[in-house]
């Protein structure tokens, strides 16, 4: 499983790159907007500390509009990875782009059949919402379930990003169902490295060779 860490906070992007298991980074308006500076400046600054695929949202609702917003935005950088939500001008300008090289990640996926959609258009990344759809009562890892089985039994080559992951649960049973990727807040990742035993354990020893040194 690939690891991405959904964030425009470059500070945190850069710790978890220095644990050496980052391989990307999801973005949206609203990790944005918490940030300060040009956003074209966020997302180059971005790309240059993560070799691997960073998300960036069309906020275009136009076919036309969407299409030439994503090719500007893929100009800013290799790696920049184009996210539009899955809705009709979505659809069709996914189909667009992607037959020009340009990758897409299609967020906002609530359904199998809207990720099918995605993956016939072209869609490199389909990122299902867990979390959203748990918050209505609905089980979100039966979502990536119903998905990764759809792809597989058809041969897409598109990839699924467990996305909205809220609990280090999450990341267990969309591993565990063989999601492509879980992209995590920063928090959540931190806590994916502790466990108290872990924390006693170590505190243990530490006494122990405390005592070992005074011999």
């Amino acid at each position: 499983m690939q690891f991405f860490l959904d964030t425009a906070n470059i500070d945190q992007i850069k710790e978890a790159a220095s644990w050496g298991i980052l391989d990307g980074v999801t973005t949206n308006p609203s990790l944005l907007s918490k940030e300060e500076g040009k956003f074209e400046d966020i997302i180059k600054e971005i790309c240059r500390v993560v070799p691997g695929p960073v998300s960036v949202e069309c906020v275009s609702t136009k076919v036309a509009e969407i299409i030439a917003e994503a090719r500007e935005l893929s100009k800013l950088a290799d790696n920049v990875v184009i996210k539009i939500p899955i809705f009709l001008d979505g659809l069709k300008a996914t189909k667009v782009i992607s037959e020009e090289g340009i990758q897409v990640n299609t967020t906002l996926v609530f359904s199998p059949n809207q990720a099918l959609l995605a993956a016939k258009a072209g869609a490199r990344y389909v990122s299902p919402f867990i979390g959203r759809l748990d918050d209505i009562t609905h089980d979100g890892m039966e979502l990536v379930e119903q998905i990764l089985v759809i792809l597989d039994t058809y041969g897409f080559n598109t990839k699924v990003i467990a996305a909205s992951i809220r609990h280090p649960r999450h990341v267990i049973e969309a591993a565990m169902m063989g999601a492509d990727i879980a992209t995590i807040p920063f928090g959540v990742l931190d806590k994916l490295l502790k466990h108290p035993l872990t924390d006693l354990g170590m505190d243990k020893f530490l006494a122990d060779w405390e005592k070992v040194k005074s011999r």
